[in-house]
């Protein structure tokens, strides 16, 4: 992956000649630095303090229902997941940076599967009641498939879930409290890491010749706007794609992102909020010529859209893929990212020089 990023990287680099010097310098307030210092502050400092709090809800709950079994408290922990769920699902969208150190980003959220390794070694895992995954420092250097959501969505809602709400299985509580203490230990290191004064977020908001990581504003810019393109792209082509056929009868609703909690939709409606309150953030739209800064706007309203179409898509997702009308929805989602991959990955960077046709998802 992190081959990728820099290939990326260096494809866009390559493209910018004059992205600053045409268009960011129009003004004070659209120089590289102030772009990425409002994403930072506007966005993802937000974004990671967020999932540092519904974590530590996260872990309140499990533990309390591992404290008080009880179908109330079931519901209480599963409703804590489905937030925090929701919470990552907005952060996601800057997988660079701190969440990319020591596994974070695989140990948060092991997904796809599409051969089901993770979830065999989780089942194994409850089968066996190891008592080294019920510590969350020990579970941390276990298989990342182990400790993340994924994992956690299992223990609350795949088969034998109805145990939690009893005392025949401490088992299971214990180790979903367990997966939850380690993804809010994860939540907490990104969000510390983010805040500090002398790290990541002061590297990517002030480029120099003497950086490591971004030379020039060029490099500094480029990381933002393979953001868009790339989650976009990730949106479409990974996540919805992966269960989304061609025709219905090519569906794979158990290929859905969370399909067992019922969080599909949300998800997606969330990595779609998580670039809107970027873009916005970032205000990179202020940086356009004014005769297209129509763009940014229409950015602003599709991805609205977007995240409202997700949002009315309710249920288990295979009801969803059954019902004609719902399944048109998830289509109308997919027309609405390729619309946005269009005006952001080959309108927008054309206004400001740059080339669009890398991926960070096409193998290198």
């Amino acid at each position: 992956m992190l081959k990728r990023v820099a290939l990326m990287s260096k494809r866009l680099a390559l493209a910018l000649p004059f992205l600053l010097a045409a268009a960011l310098p129009a003004s004070a307030a659209v120089k590289a630095s102030d772009v990425i210092g409002r994403a930072i502050d506007g966005f993802v400092r937000p974004a990671y303090a967020s999932l540092d709090e519904h974590a530590a809800g996260l872990t309140k709950a499990m533990r309390q229902l591992c404290e008080t079994p009880s179908g109330q408290n079931l519901e209480a922990a599963r409703a804590a997941f489905s937030g925090t769920v929701e919470s990552w699902s907005v952060a996601e969208i800057i997988a660079f940076g701190p969440i990319k150190e020591n596994n974070r980003l695989e140990r948060m959220l092991y997904w796809p599967d599409r051969k089901s390794i993770g979830l065999r070694q989780v089942q194994s895992t409850l089968a066996a009641k190891d008592p080294s995954a019920t510590d969350p420092a020990q579970l941390a250097q276990k298989s990342v498939a182990m400790q993340g959501l994924g994992a956690l969505e299992y223990v609350l809602y795949g088969d034998g879930a109805e145990t939690l709400a009893g005392k025949d299985d401490p088992y299971r509580c214990a180790y979903g409290a367990a997966v939850a203490g380690n993804v809010e230990a994860i939540a907490g290191e990104v969000h510390d890491a983010w805040q500090t004064p002398d790290g990541f977020a002061s590297l990517w908001a002030n480029p120099g010749p003497k950086n490591p990581l971004y030379r020039d504003g060029n490099e500094a810019v480029t990381e933002l706007v393979g953001v868009f393109i790339n989650e976009l792209e990730m949106i479409r082509d990974v996540r919805l794609k992966g269960f989304l056929g061609a025709k219905p009868d090519a569906d794979k609703p158990k290929q859905a992102i969370y399909w067992r909690s019922r969080n599909t939709t949300a998800s997606l409606a969330g990595n779609l909020s998580g670039i809107d309150q970027l873009f916005q953030a970032s205000k990179l739209g202020d940086a356009l010529p004014a005769d297209a800064r129509w763009m940014g706007e229409s950015i602003h309203i599709q991805l609205g859209n977007g995240v409202t179409t997700a949002k009315s898509i309710a249920g288990p997702i295979d009801k969803a893929l059954a019902d004609p009308a719902l399944r048109g929805k998830l289509e109308h989602f997919a027309l609405i990212t390729s619309s946005l991959s269009t005006l952001i990955g080959t309108r927008m960077t054309a206004e400001f020089g740059l080339t669009a046709g890398f991926s960070s998802l096409d193998g290198d």
